[in-house]
C-alpha cells in the first residue's frame, strides 16, 4: 500500500470516530441554530462597528466602551448557548484526535517504530515549532 493510500484510509478511519461522528453532528446543529447565527452576524456587525469607531481621529471613548461592553455581552451570549458548548467540546475532541495523529506521524517520520512509538503527554501538538524539544 503506497503512502497516499494509507493517507486515505486514515481519513475514512478518522470519519468513522465517534469524536468525529459527534463533532459533524454538533457542527450541523451549530449550522442550522438560526439564534446562533443571528448572533453570530450581531457579533460581526458589532466587531466593525468596533472597528470603525477605534479609527476615528476624535474617538468618542463613551460610544467605543459601549460598543465594547455590546460585543462582550454578544459574545457571552455565543459562548454560553448550549449548542456552542457542544460543538467547542467535540471540536477538543477531534483536535486532540488529530494532534495525537500528527505525534505519531511526527515521531515516524523521524525513525520511530510507529507500533511502539507512544503519544506524548503534555499535549503535543504534532508541530515541533510549538515545542521546547522531544522528551
Amino acid at each position: 500500500m503506497d503512502v497516499i493510500k494509507a493517507a486515505r484510509n486514515l481519513g475514512t478511519a478518522m470519519q468513522k470516530d465517534e469524536r468525529f461522528v459527534e463533532y459533524a453532528k454538533t457542527k450541523l446543529a451549530l449550522d442550522s441554530n438560526e439564534e446562533l447565527q443571528d448572533l453570530v452576524g450581531k457579533f460581526n456587525v458589532a466587531r466593525m462597528n468596533i472597528e470603525r469607531l477605534g479609527e476615528q481621529e476624535e474617538r468618542d471613548e463613551e460610544k467605543f466602551r459601549e460598543a465594547n461592553l455590546e460585543l462582550r455581552e454578544i459574545y457571552d451570549s455565543i459562548m454560553n448557548n448550549e449548542t456552542m458548548k457542544a460543538y467547542n467540546d467535540a471540536k477538543l475532541g477531534v483536535d486532540k484526535m488529530l494532534a495525537d495523529v500528527m505525534a505519531i506521524i511526527q515521531m515516524c517520520s523521524e525513525g520511530a517504530d510507529p507500533e511502539t512509538c507512544e503519544i506524548p503527554e503534555g499535549g503535543c501538538t504534532g508541530s515541533c515549532s510549538t515545542c521546547a524539544g522531544c522528551h
